[in-house]
């Protein structure tokens, strides 16, 4: 009879069950954070008066695959020019999520474009699909167009060059962007730009530490590893404060200054809202801790640790978005 030596059976029991916990962890958040979207208006509309339109939990879990599927790919072109540009970096790069990210971007943009077709309501019928209609109406454009944009970063996701996604990618934001101001709002063209660079970096920020926690575990033990956590750090500081300043123009856009205390309690939209705020006060936390671990730690790589709580609340956080998609705006002017 053999004995287990060290760092062959003996040693991978605990650190396999450690590591079928951990995937048992992520999978019960994600479940969770698939919820937010699907049974979140009920709860955000009790008492407030308001109404959503219908099918609004839907709408608000297919437009956060959307936002999930725009994250992976951006933070995988993101991260992988931060790894070339590390000195000594060794060659290996995780398997690439984009294909599978394009496919389902592309059924979340092909329901929402659906929903659209049949006058904005959830059909229920082939019959209901106004496909021509789509070619007729802003929205319905737009909903083709992100259509298409997923299918061609899909296309060369798998093509011999797949930073080539970086164009159809750009066409969702933009297209996410006026989506969510139409001509009839005041001065949509700053409301759209806003959006646009709040899109962006907010796929680039969790969807580049995603990444970069994947590529990590690739490297584990080489020296380059901190060296691409520190990059992606310093990039994260500037993409937090762009987000942070996007977020709070767009937020007094739709409510003026001497509102946002009542409207963060009595509107749908303000509960939901004050929601994220907390988890991005959280997040911008554990980004803090992460940072302070790799500077101050003897090692740096122990900033792994807060990061990947950070990316699973970054998760919650695109949930969250999802829902404020689908809730009624209280645009006060």
């Amino acid at each position: 009879m053999t004995r287990s030596t060290p760092g062959t059976a003996g040693e991978r029991g605990p650190e396999r069950r450690r590591a079928a916990g951990r995937a048992a962890a992520v999978l019960v958040l994600v479940a969770l954070g698939a919820l937010i979207p699907l049974f979140g208006p009920s709860p955000a509309l009790r008492g407030t008066g308001e109404a959503a339109a219908p099918g609004a939990g839907g709408t608000a879990l297919l437009r956060t695959v959307l936002f999930a599927a725009l994250c992976v790919p951006a933070g995988e072109l993101f991260v992988g020019r931060l790894a070339r540009s590390v000195p000594g970096a060794p060659a290996a790069a995780p398997r690439s999520w984009s294909p599978a990210a394009a496919a389902a971007g592309f059924v979340a943009a092909l329901g929402l474009a659906s929903v659209v077709a049949a006058g904005n309501l959830v059909p229920h019928d082939p019959a209901q699909i106004d496909v021509g209609g789509l070619y007729a109406s802003r929205d319905g454009r737009l909903a083709l167009l992100e259509v298409n944009a997923f299918l061609a970063a899909g296309l060369c996701a798998v093509s011999r060059r797949p930073a080539a996604q970086v164009w159809p990618l750009a066409a969702v934001v933009v297209a996410e962007a006026l989506r969510a101001h139409p001509a009839t709002e005041h001065g949509p063209l700053l409301g759209s730009g806003l959006t646009l660079v709040h899109l962006a970096c907010a796929a680039l920020w969790a969807g580049g530490l995603l990444h970069a926690l994947r590529t990590l575990r690739l490297w584990r033990g080489a020296a380059a590893g901190a060296a691409l956590l520190g990059r992606y750090a310093r990039a994260a500081t500037v993409l937090l404060a762009a987000l942070t300043a996007t977020g709070v123009g767009s937020s007094l856009r739709r409510m003026p200054p001497e509102t946002v205390l009542e409207q963060l309690t009595t509107t749908a939209y303000g509960r939901v809202l004050l929601a994220k705020l907390v988890l991005m006060a959280a997040v911008a936390g554990l980004a803090l801790w992460a940072r302070l671990r790799l500077r101050r730690a003897a090692d740096p790589l122990t900033a792994c640790s807060p990061a990947r709580a950070e990316v699973v609340v970054l998760g919650l956080v695109v949930a969250v978005s999802g829902l404020l998609t689908a809730l009624p705006v209280p645009i006060r002017w």
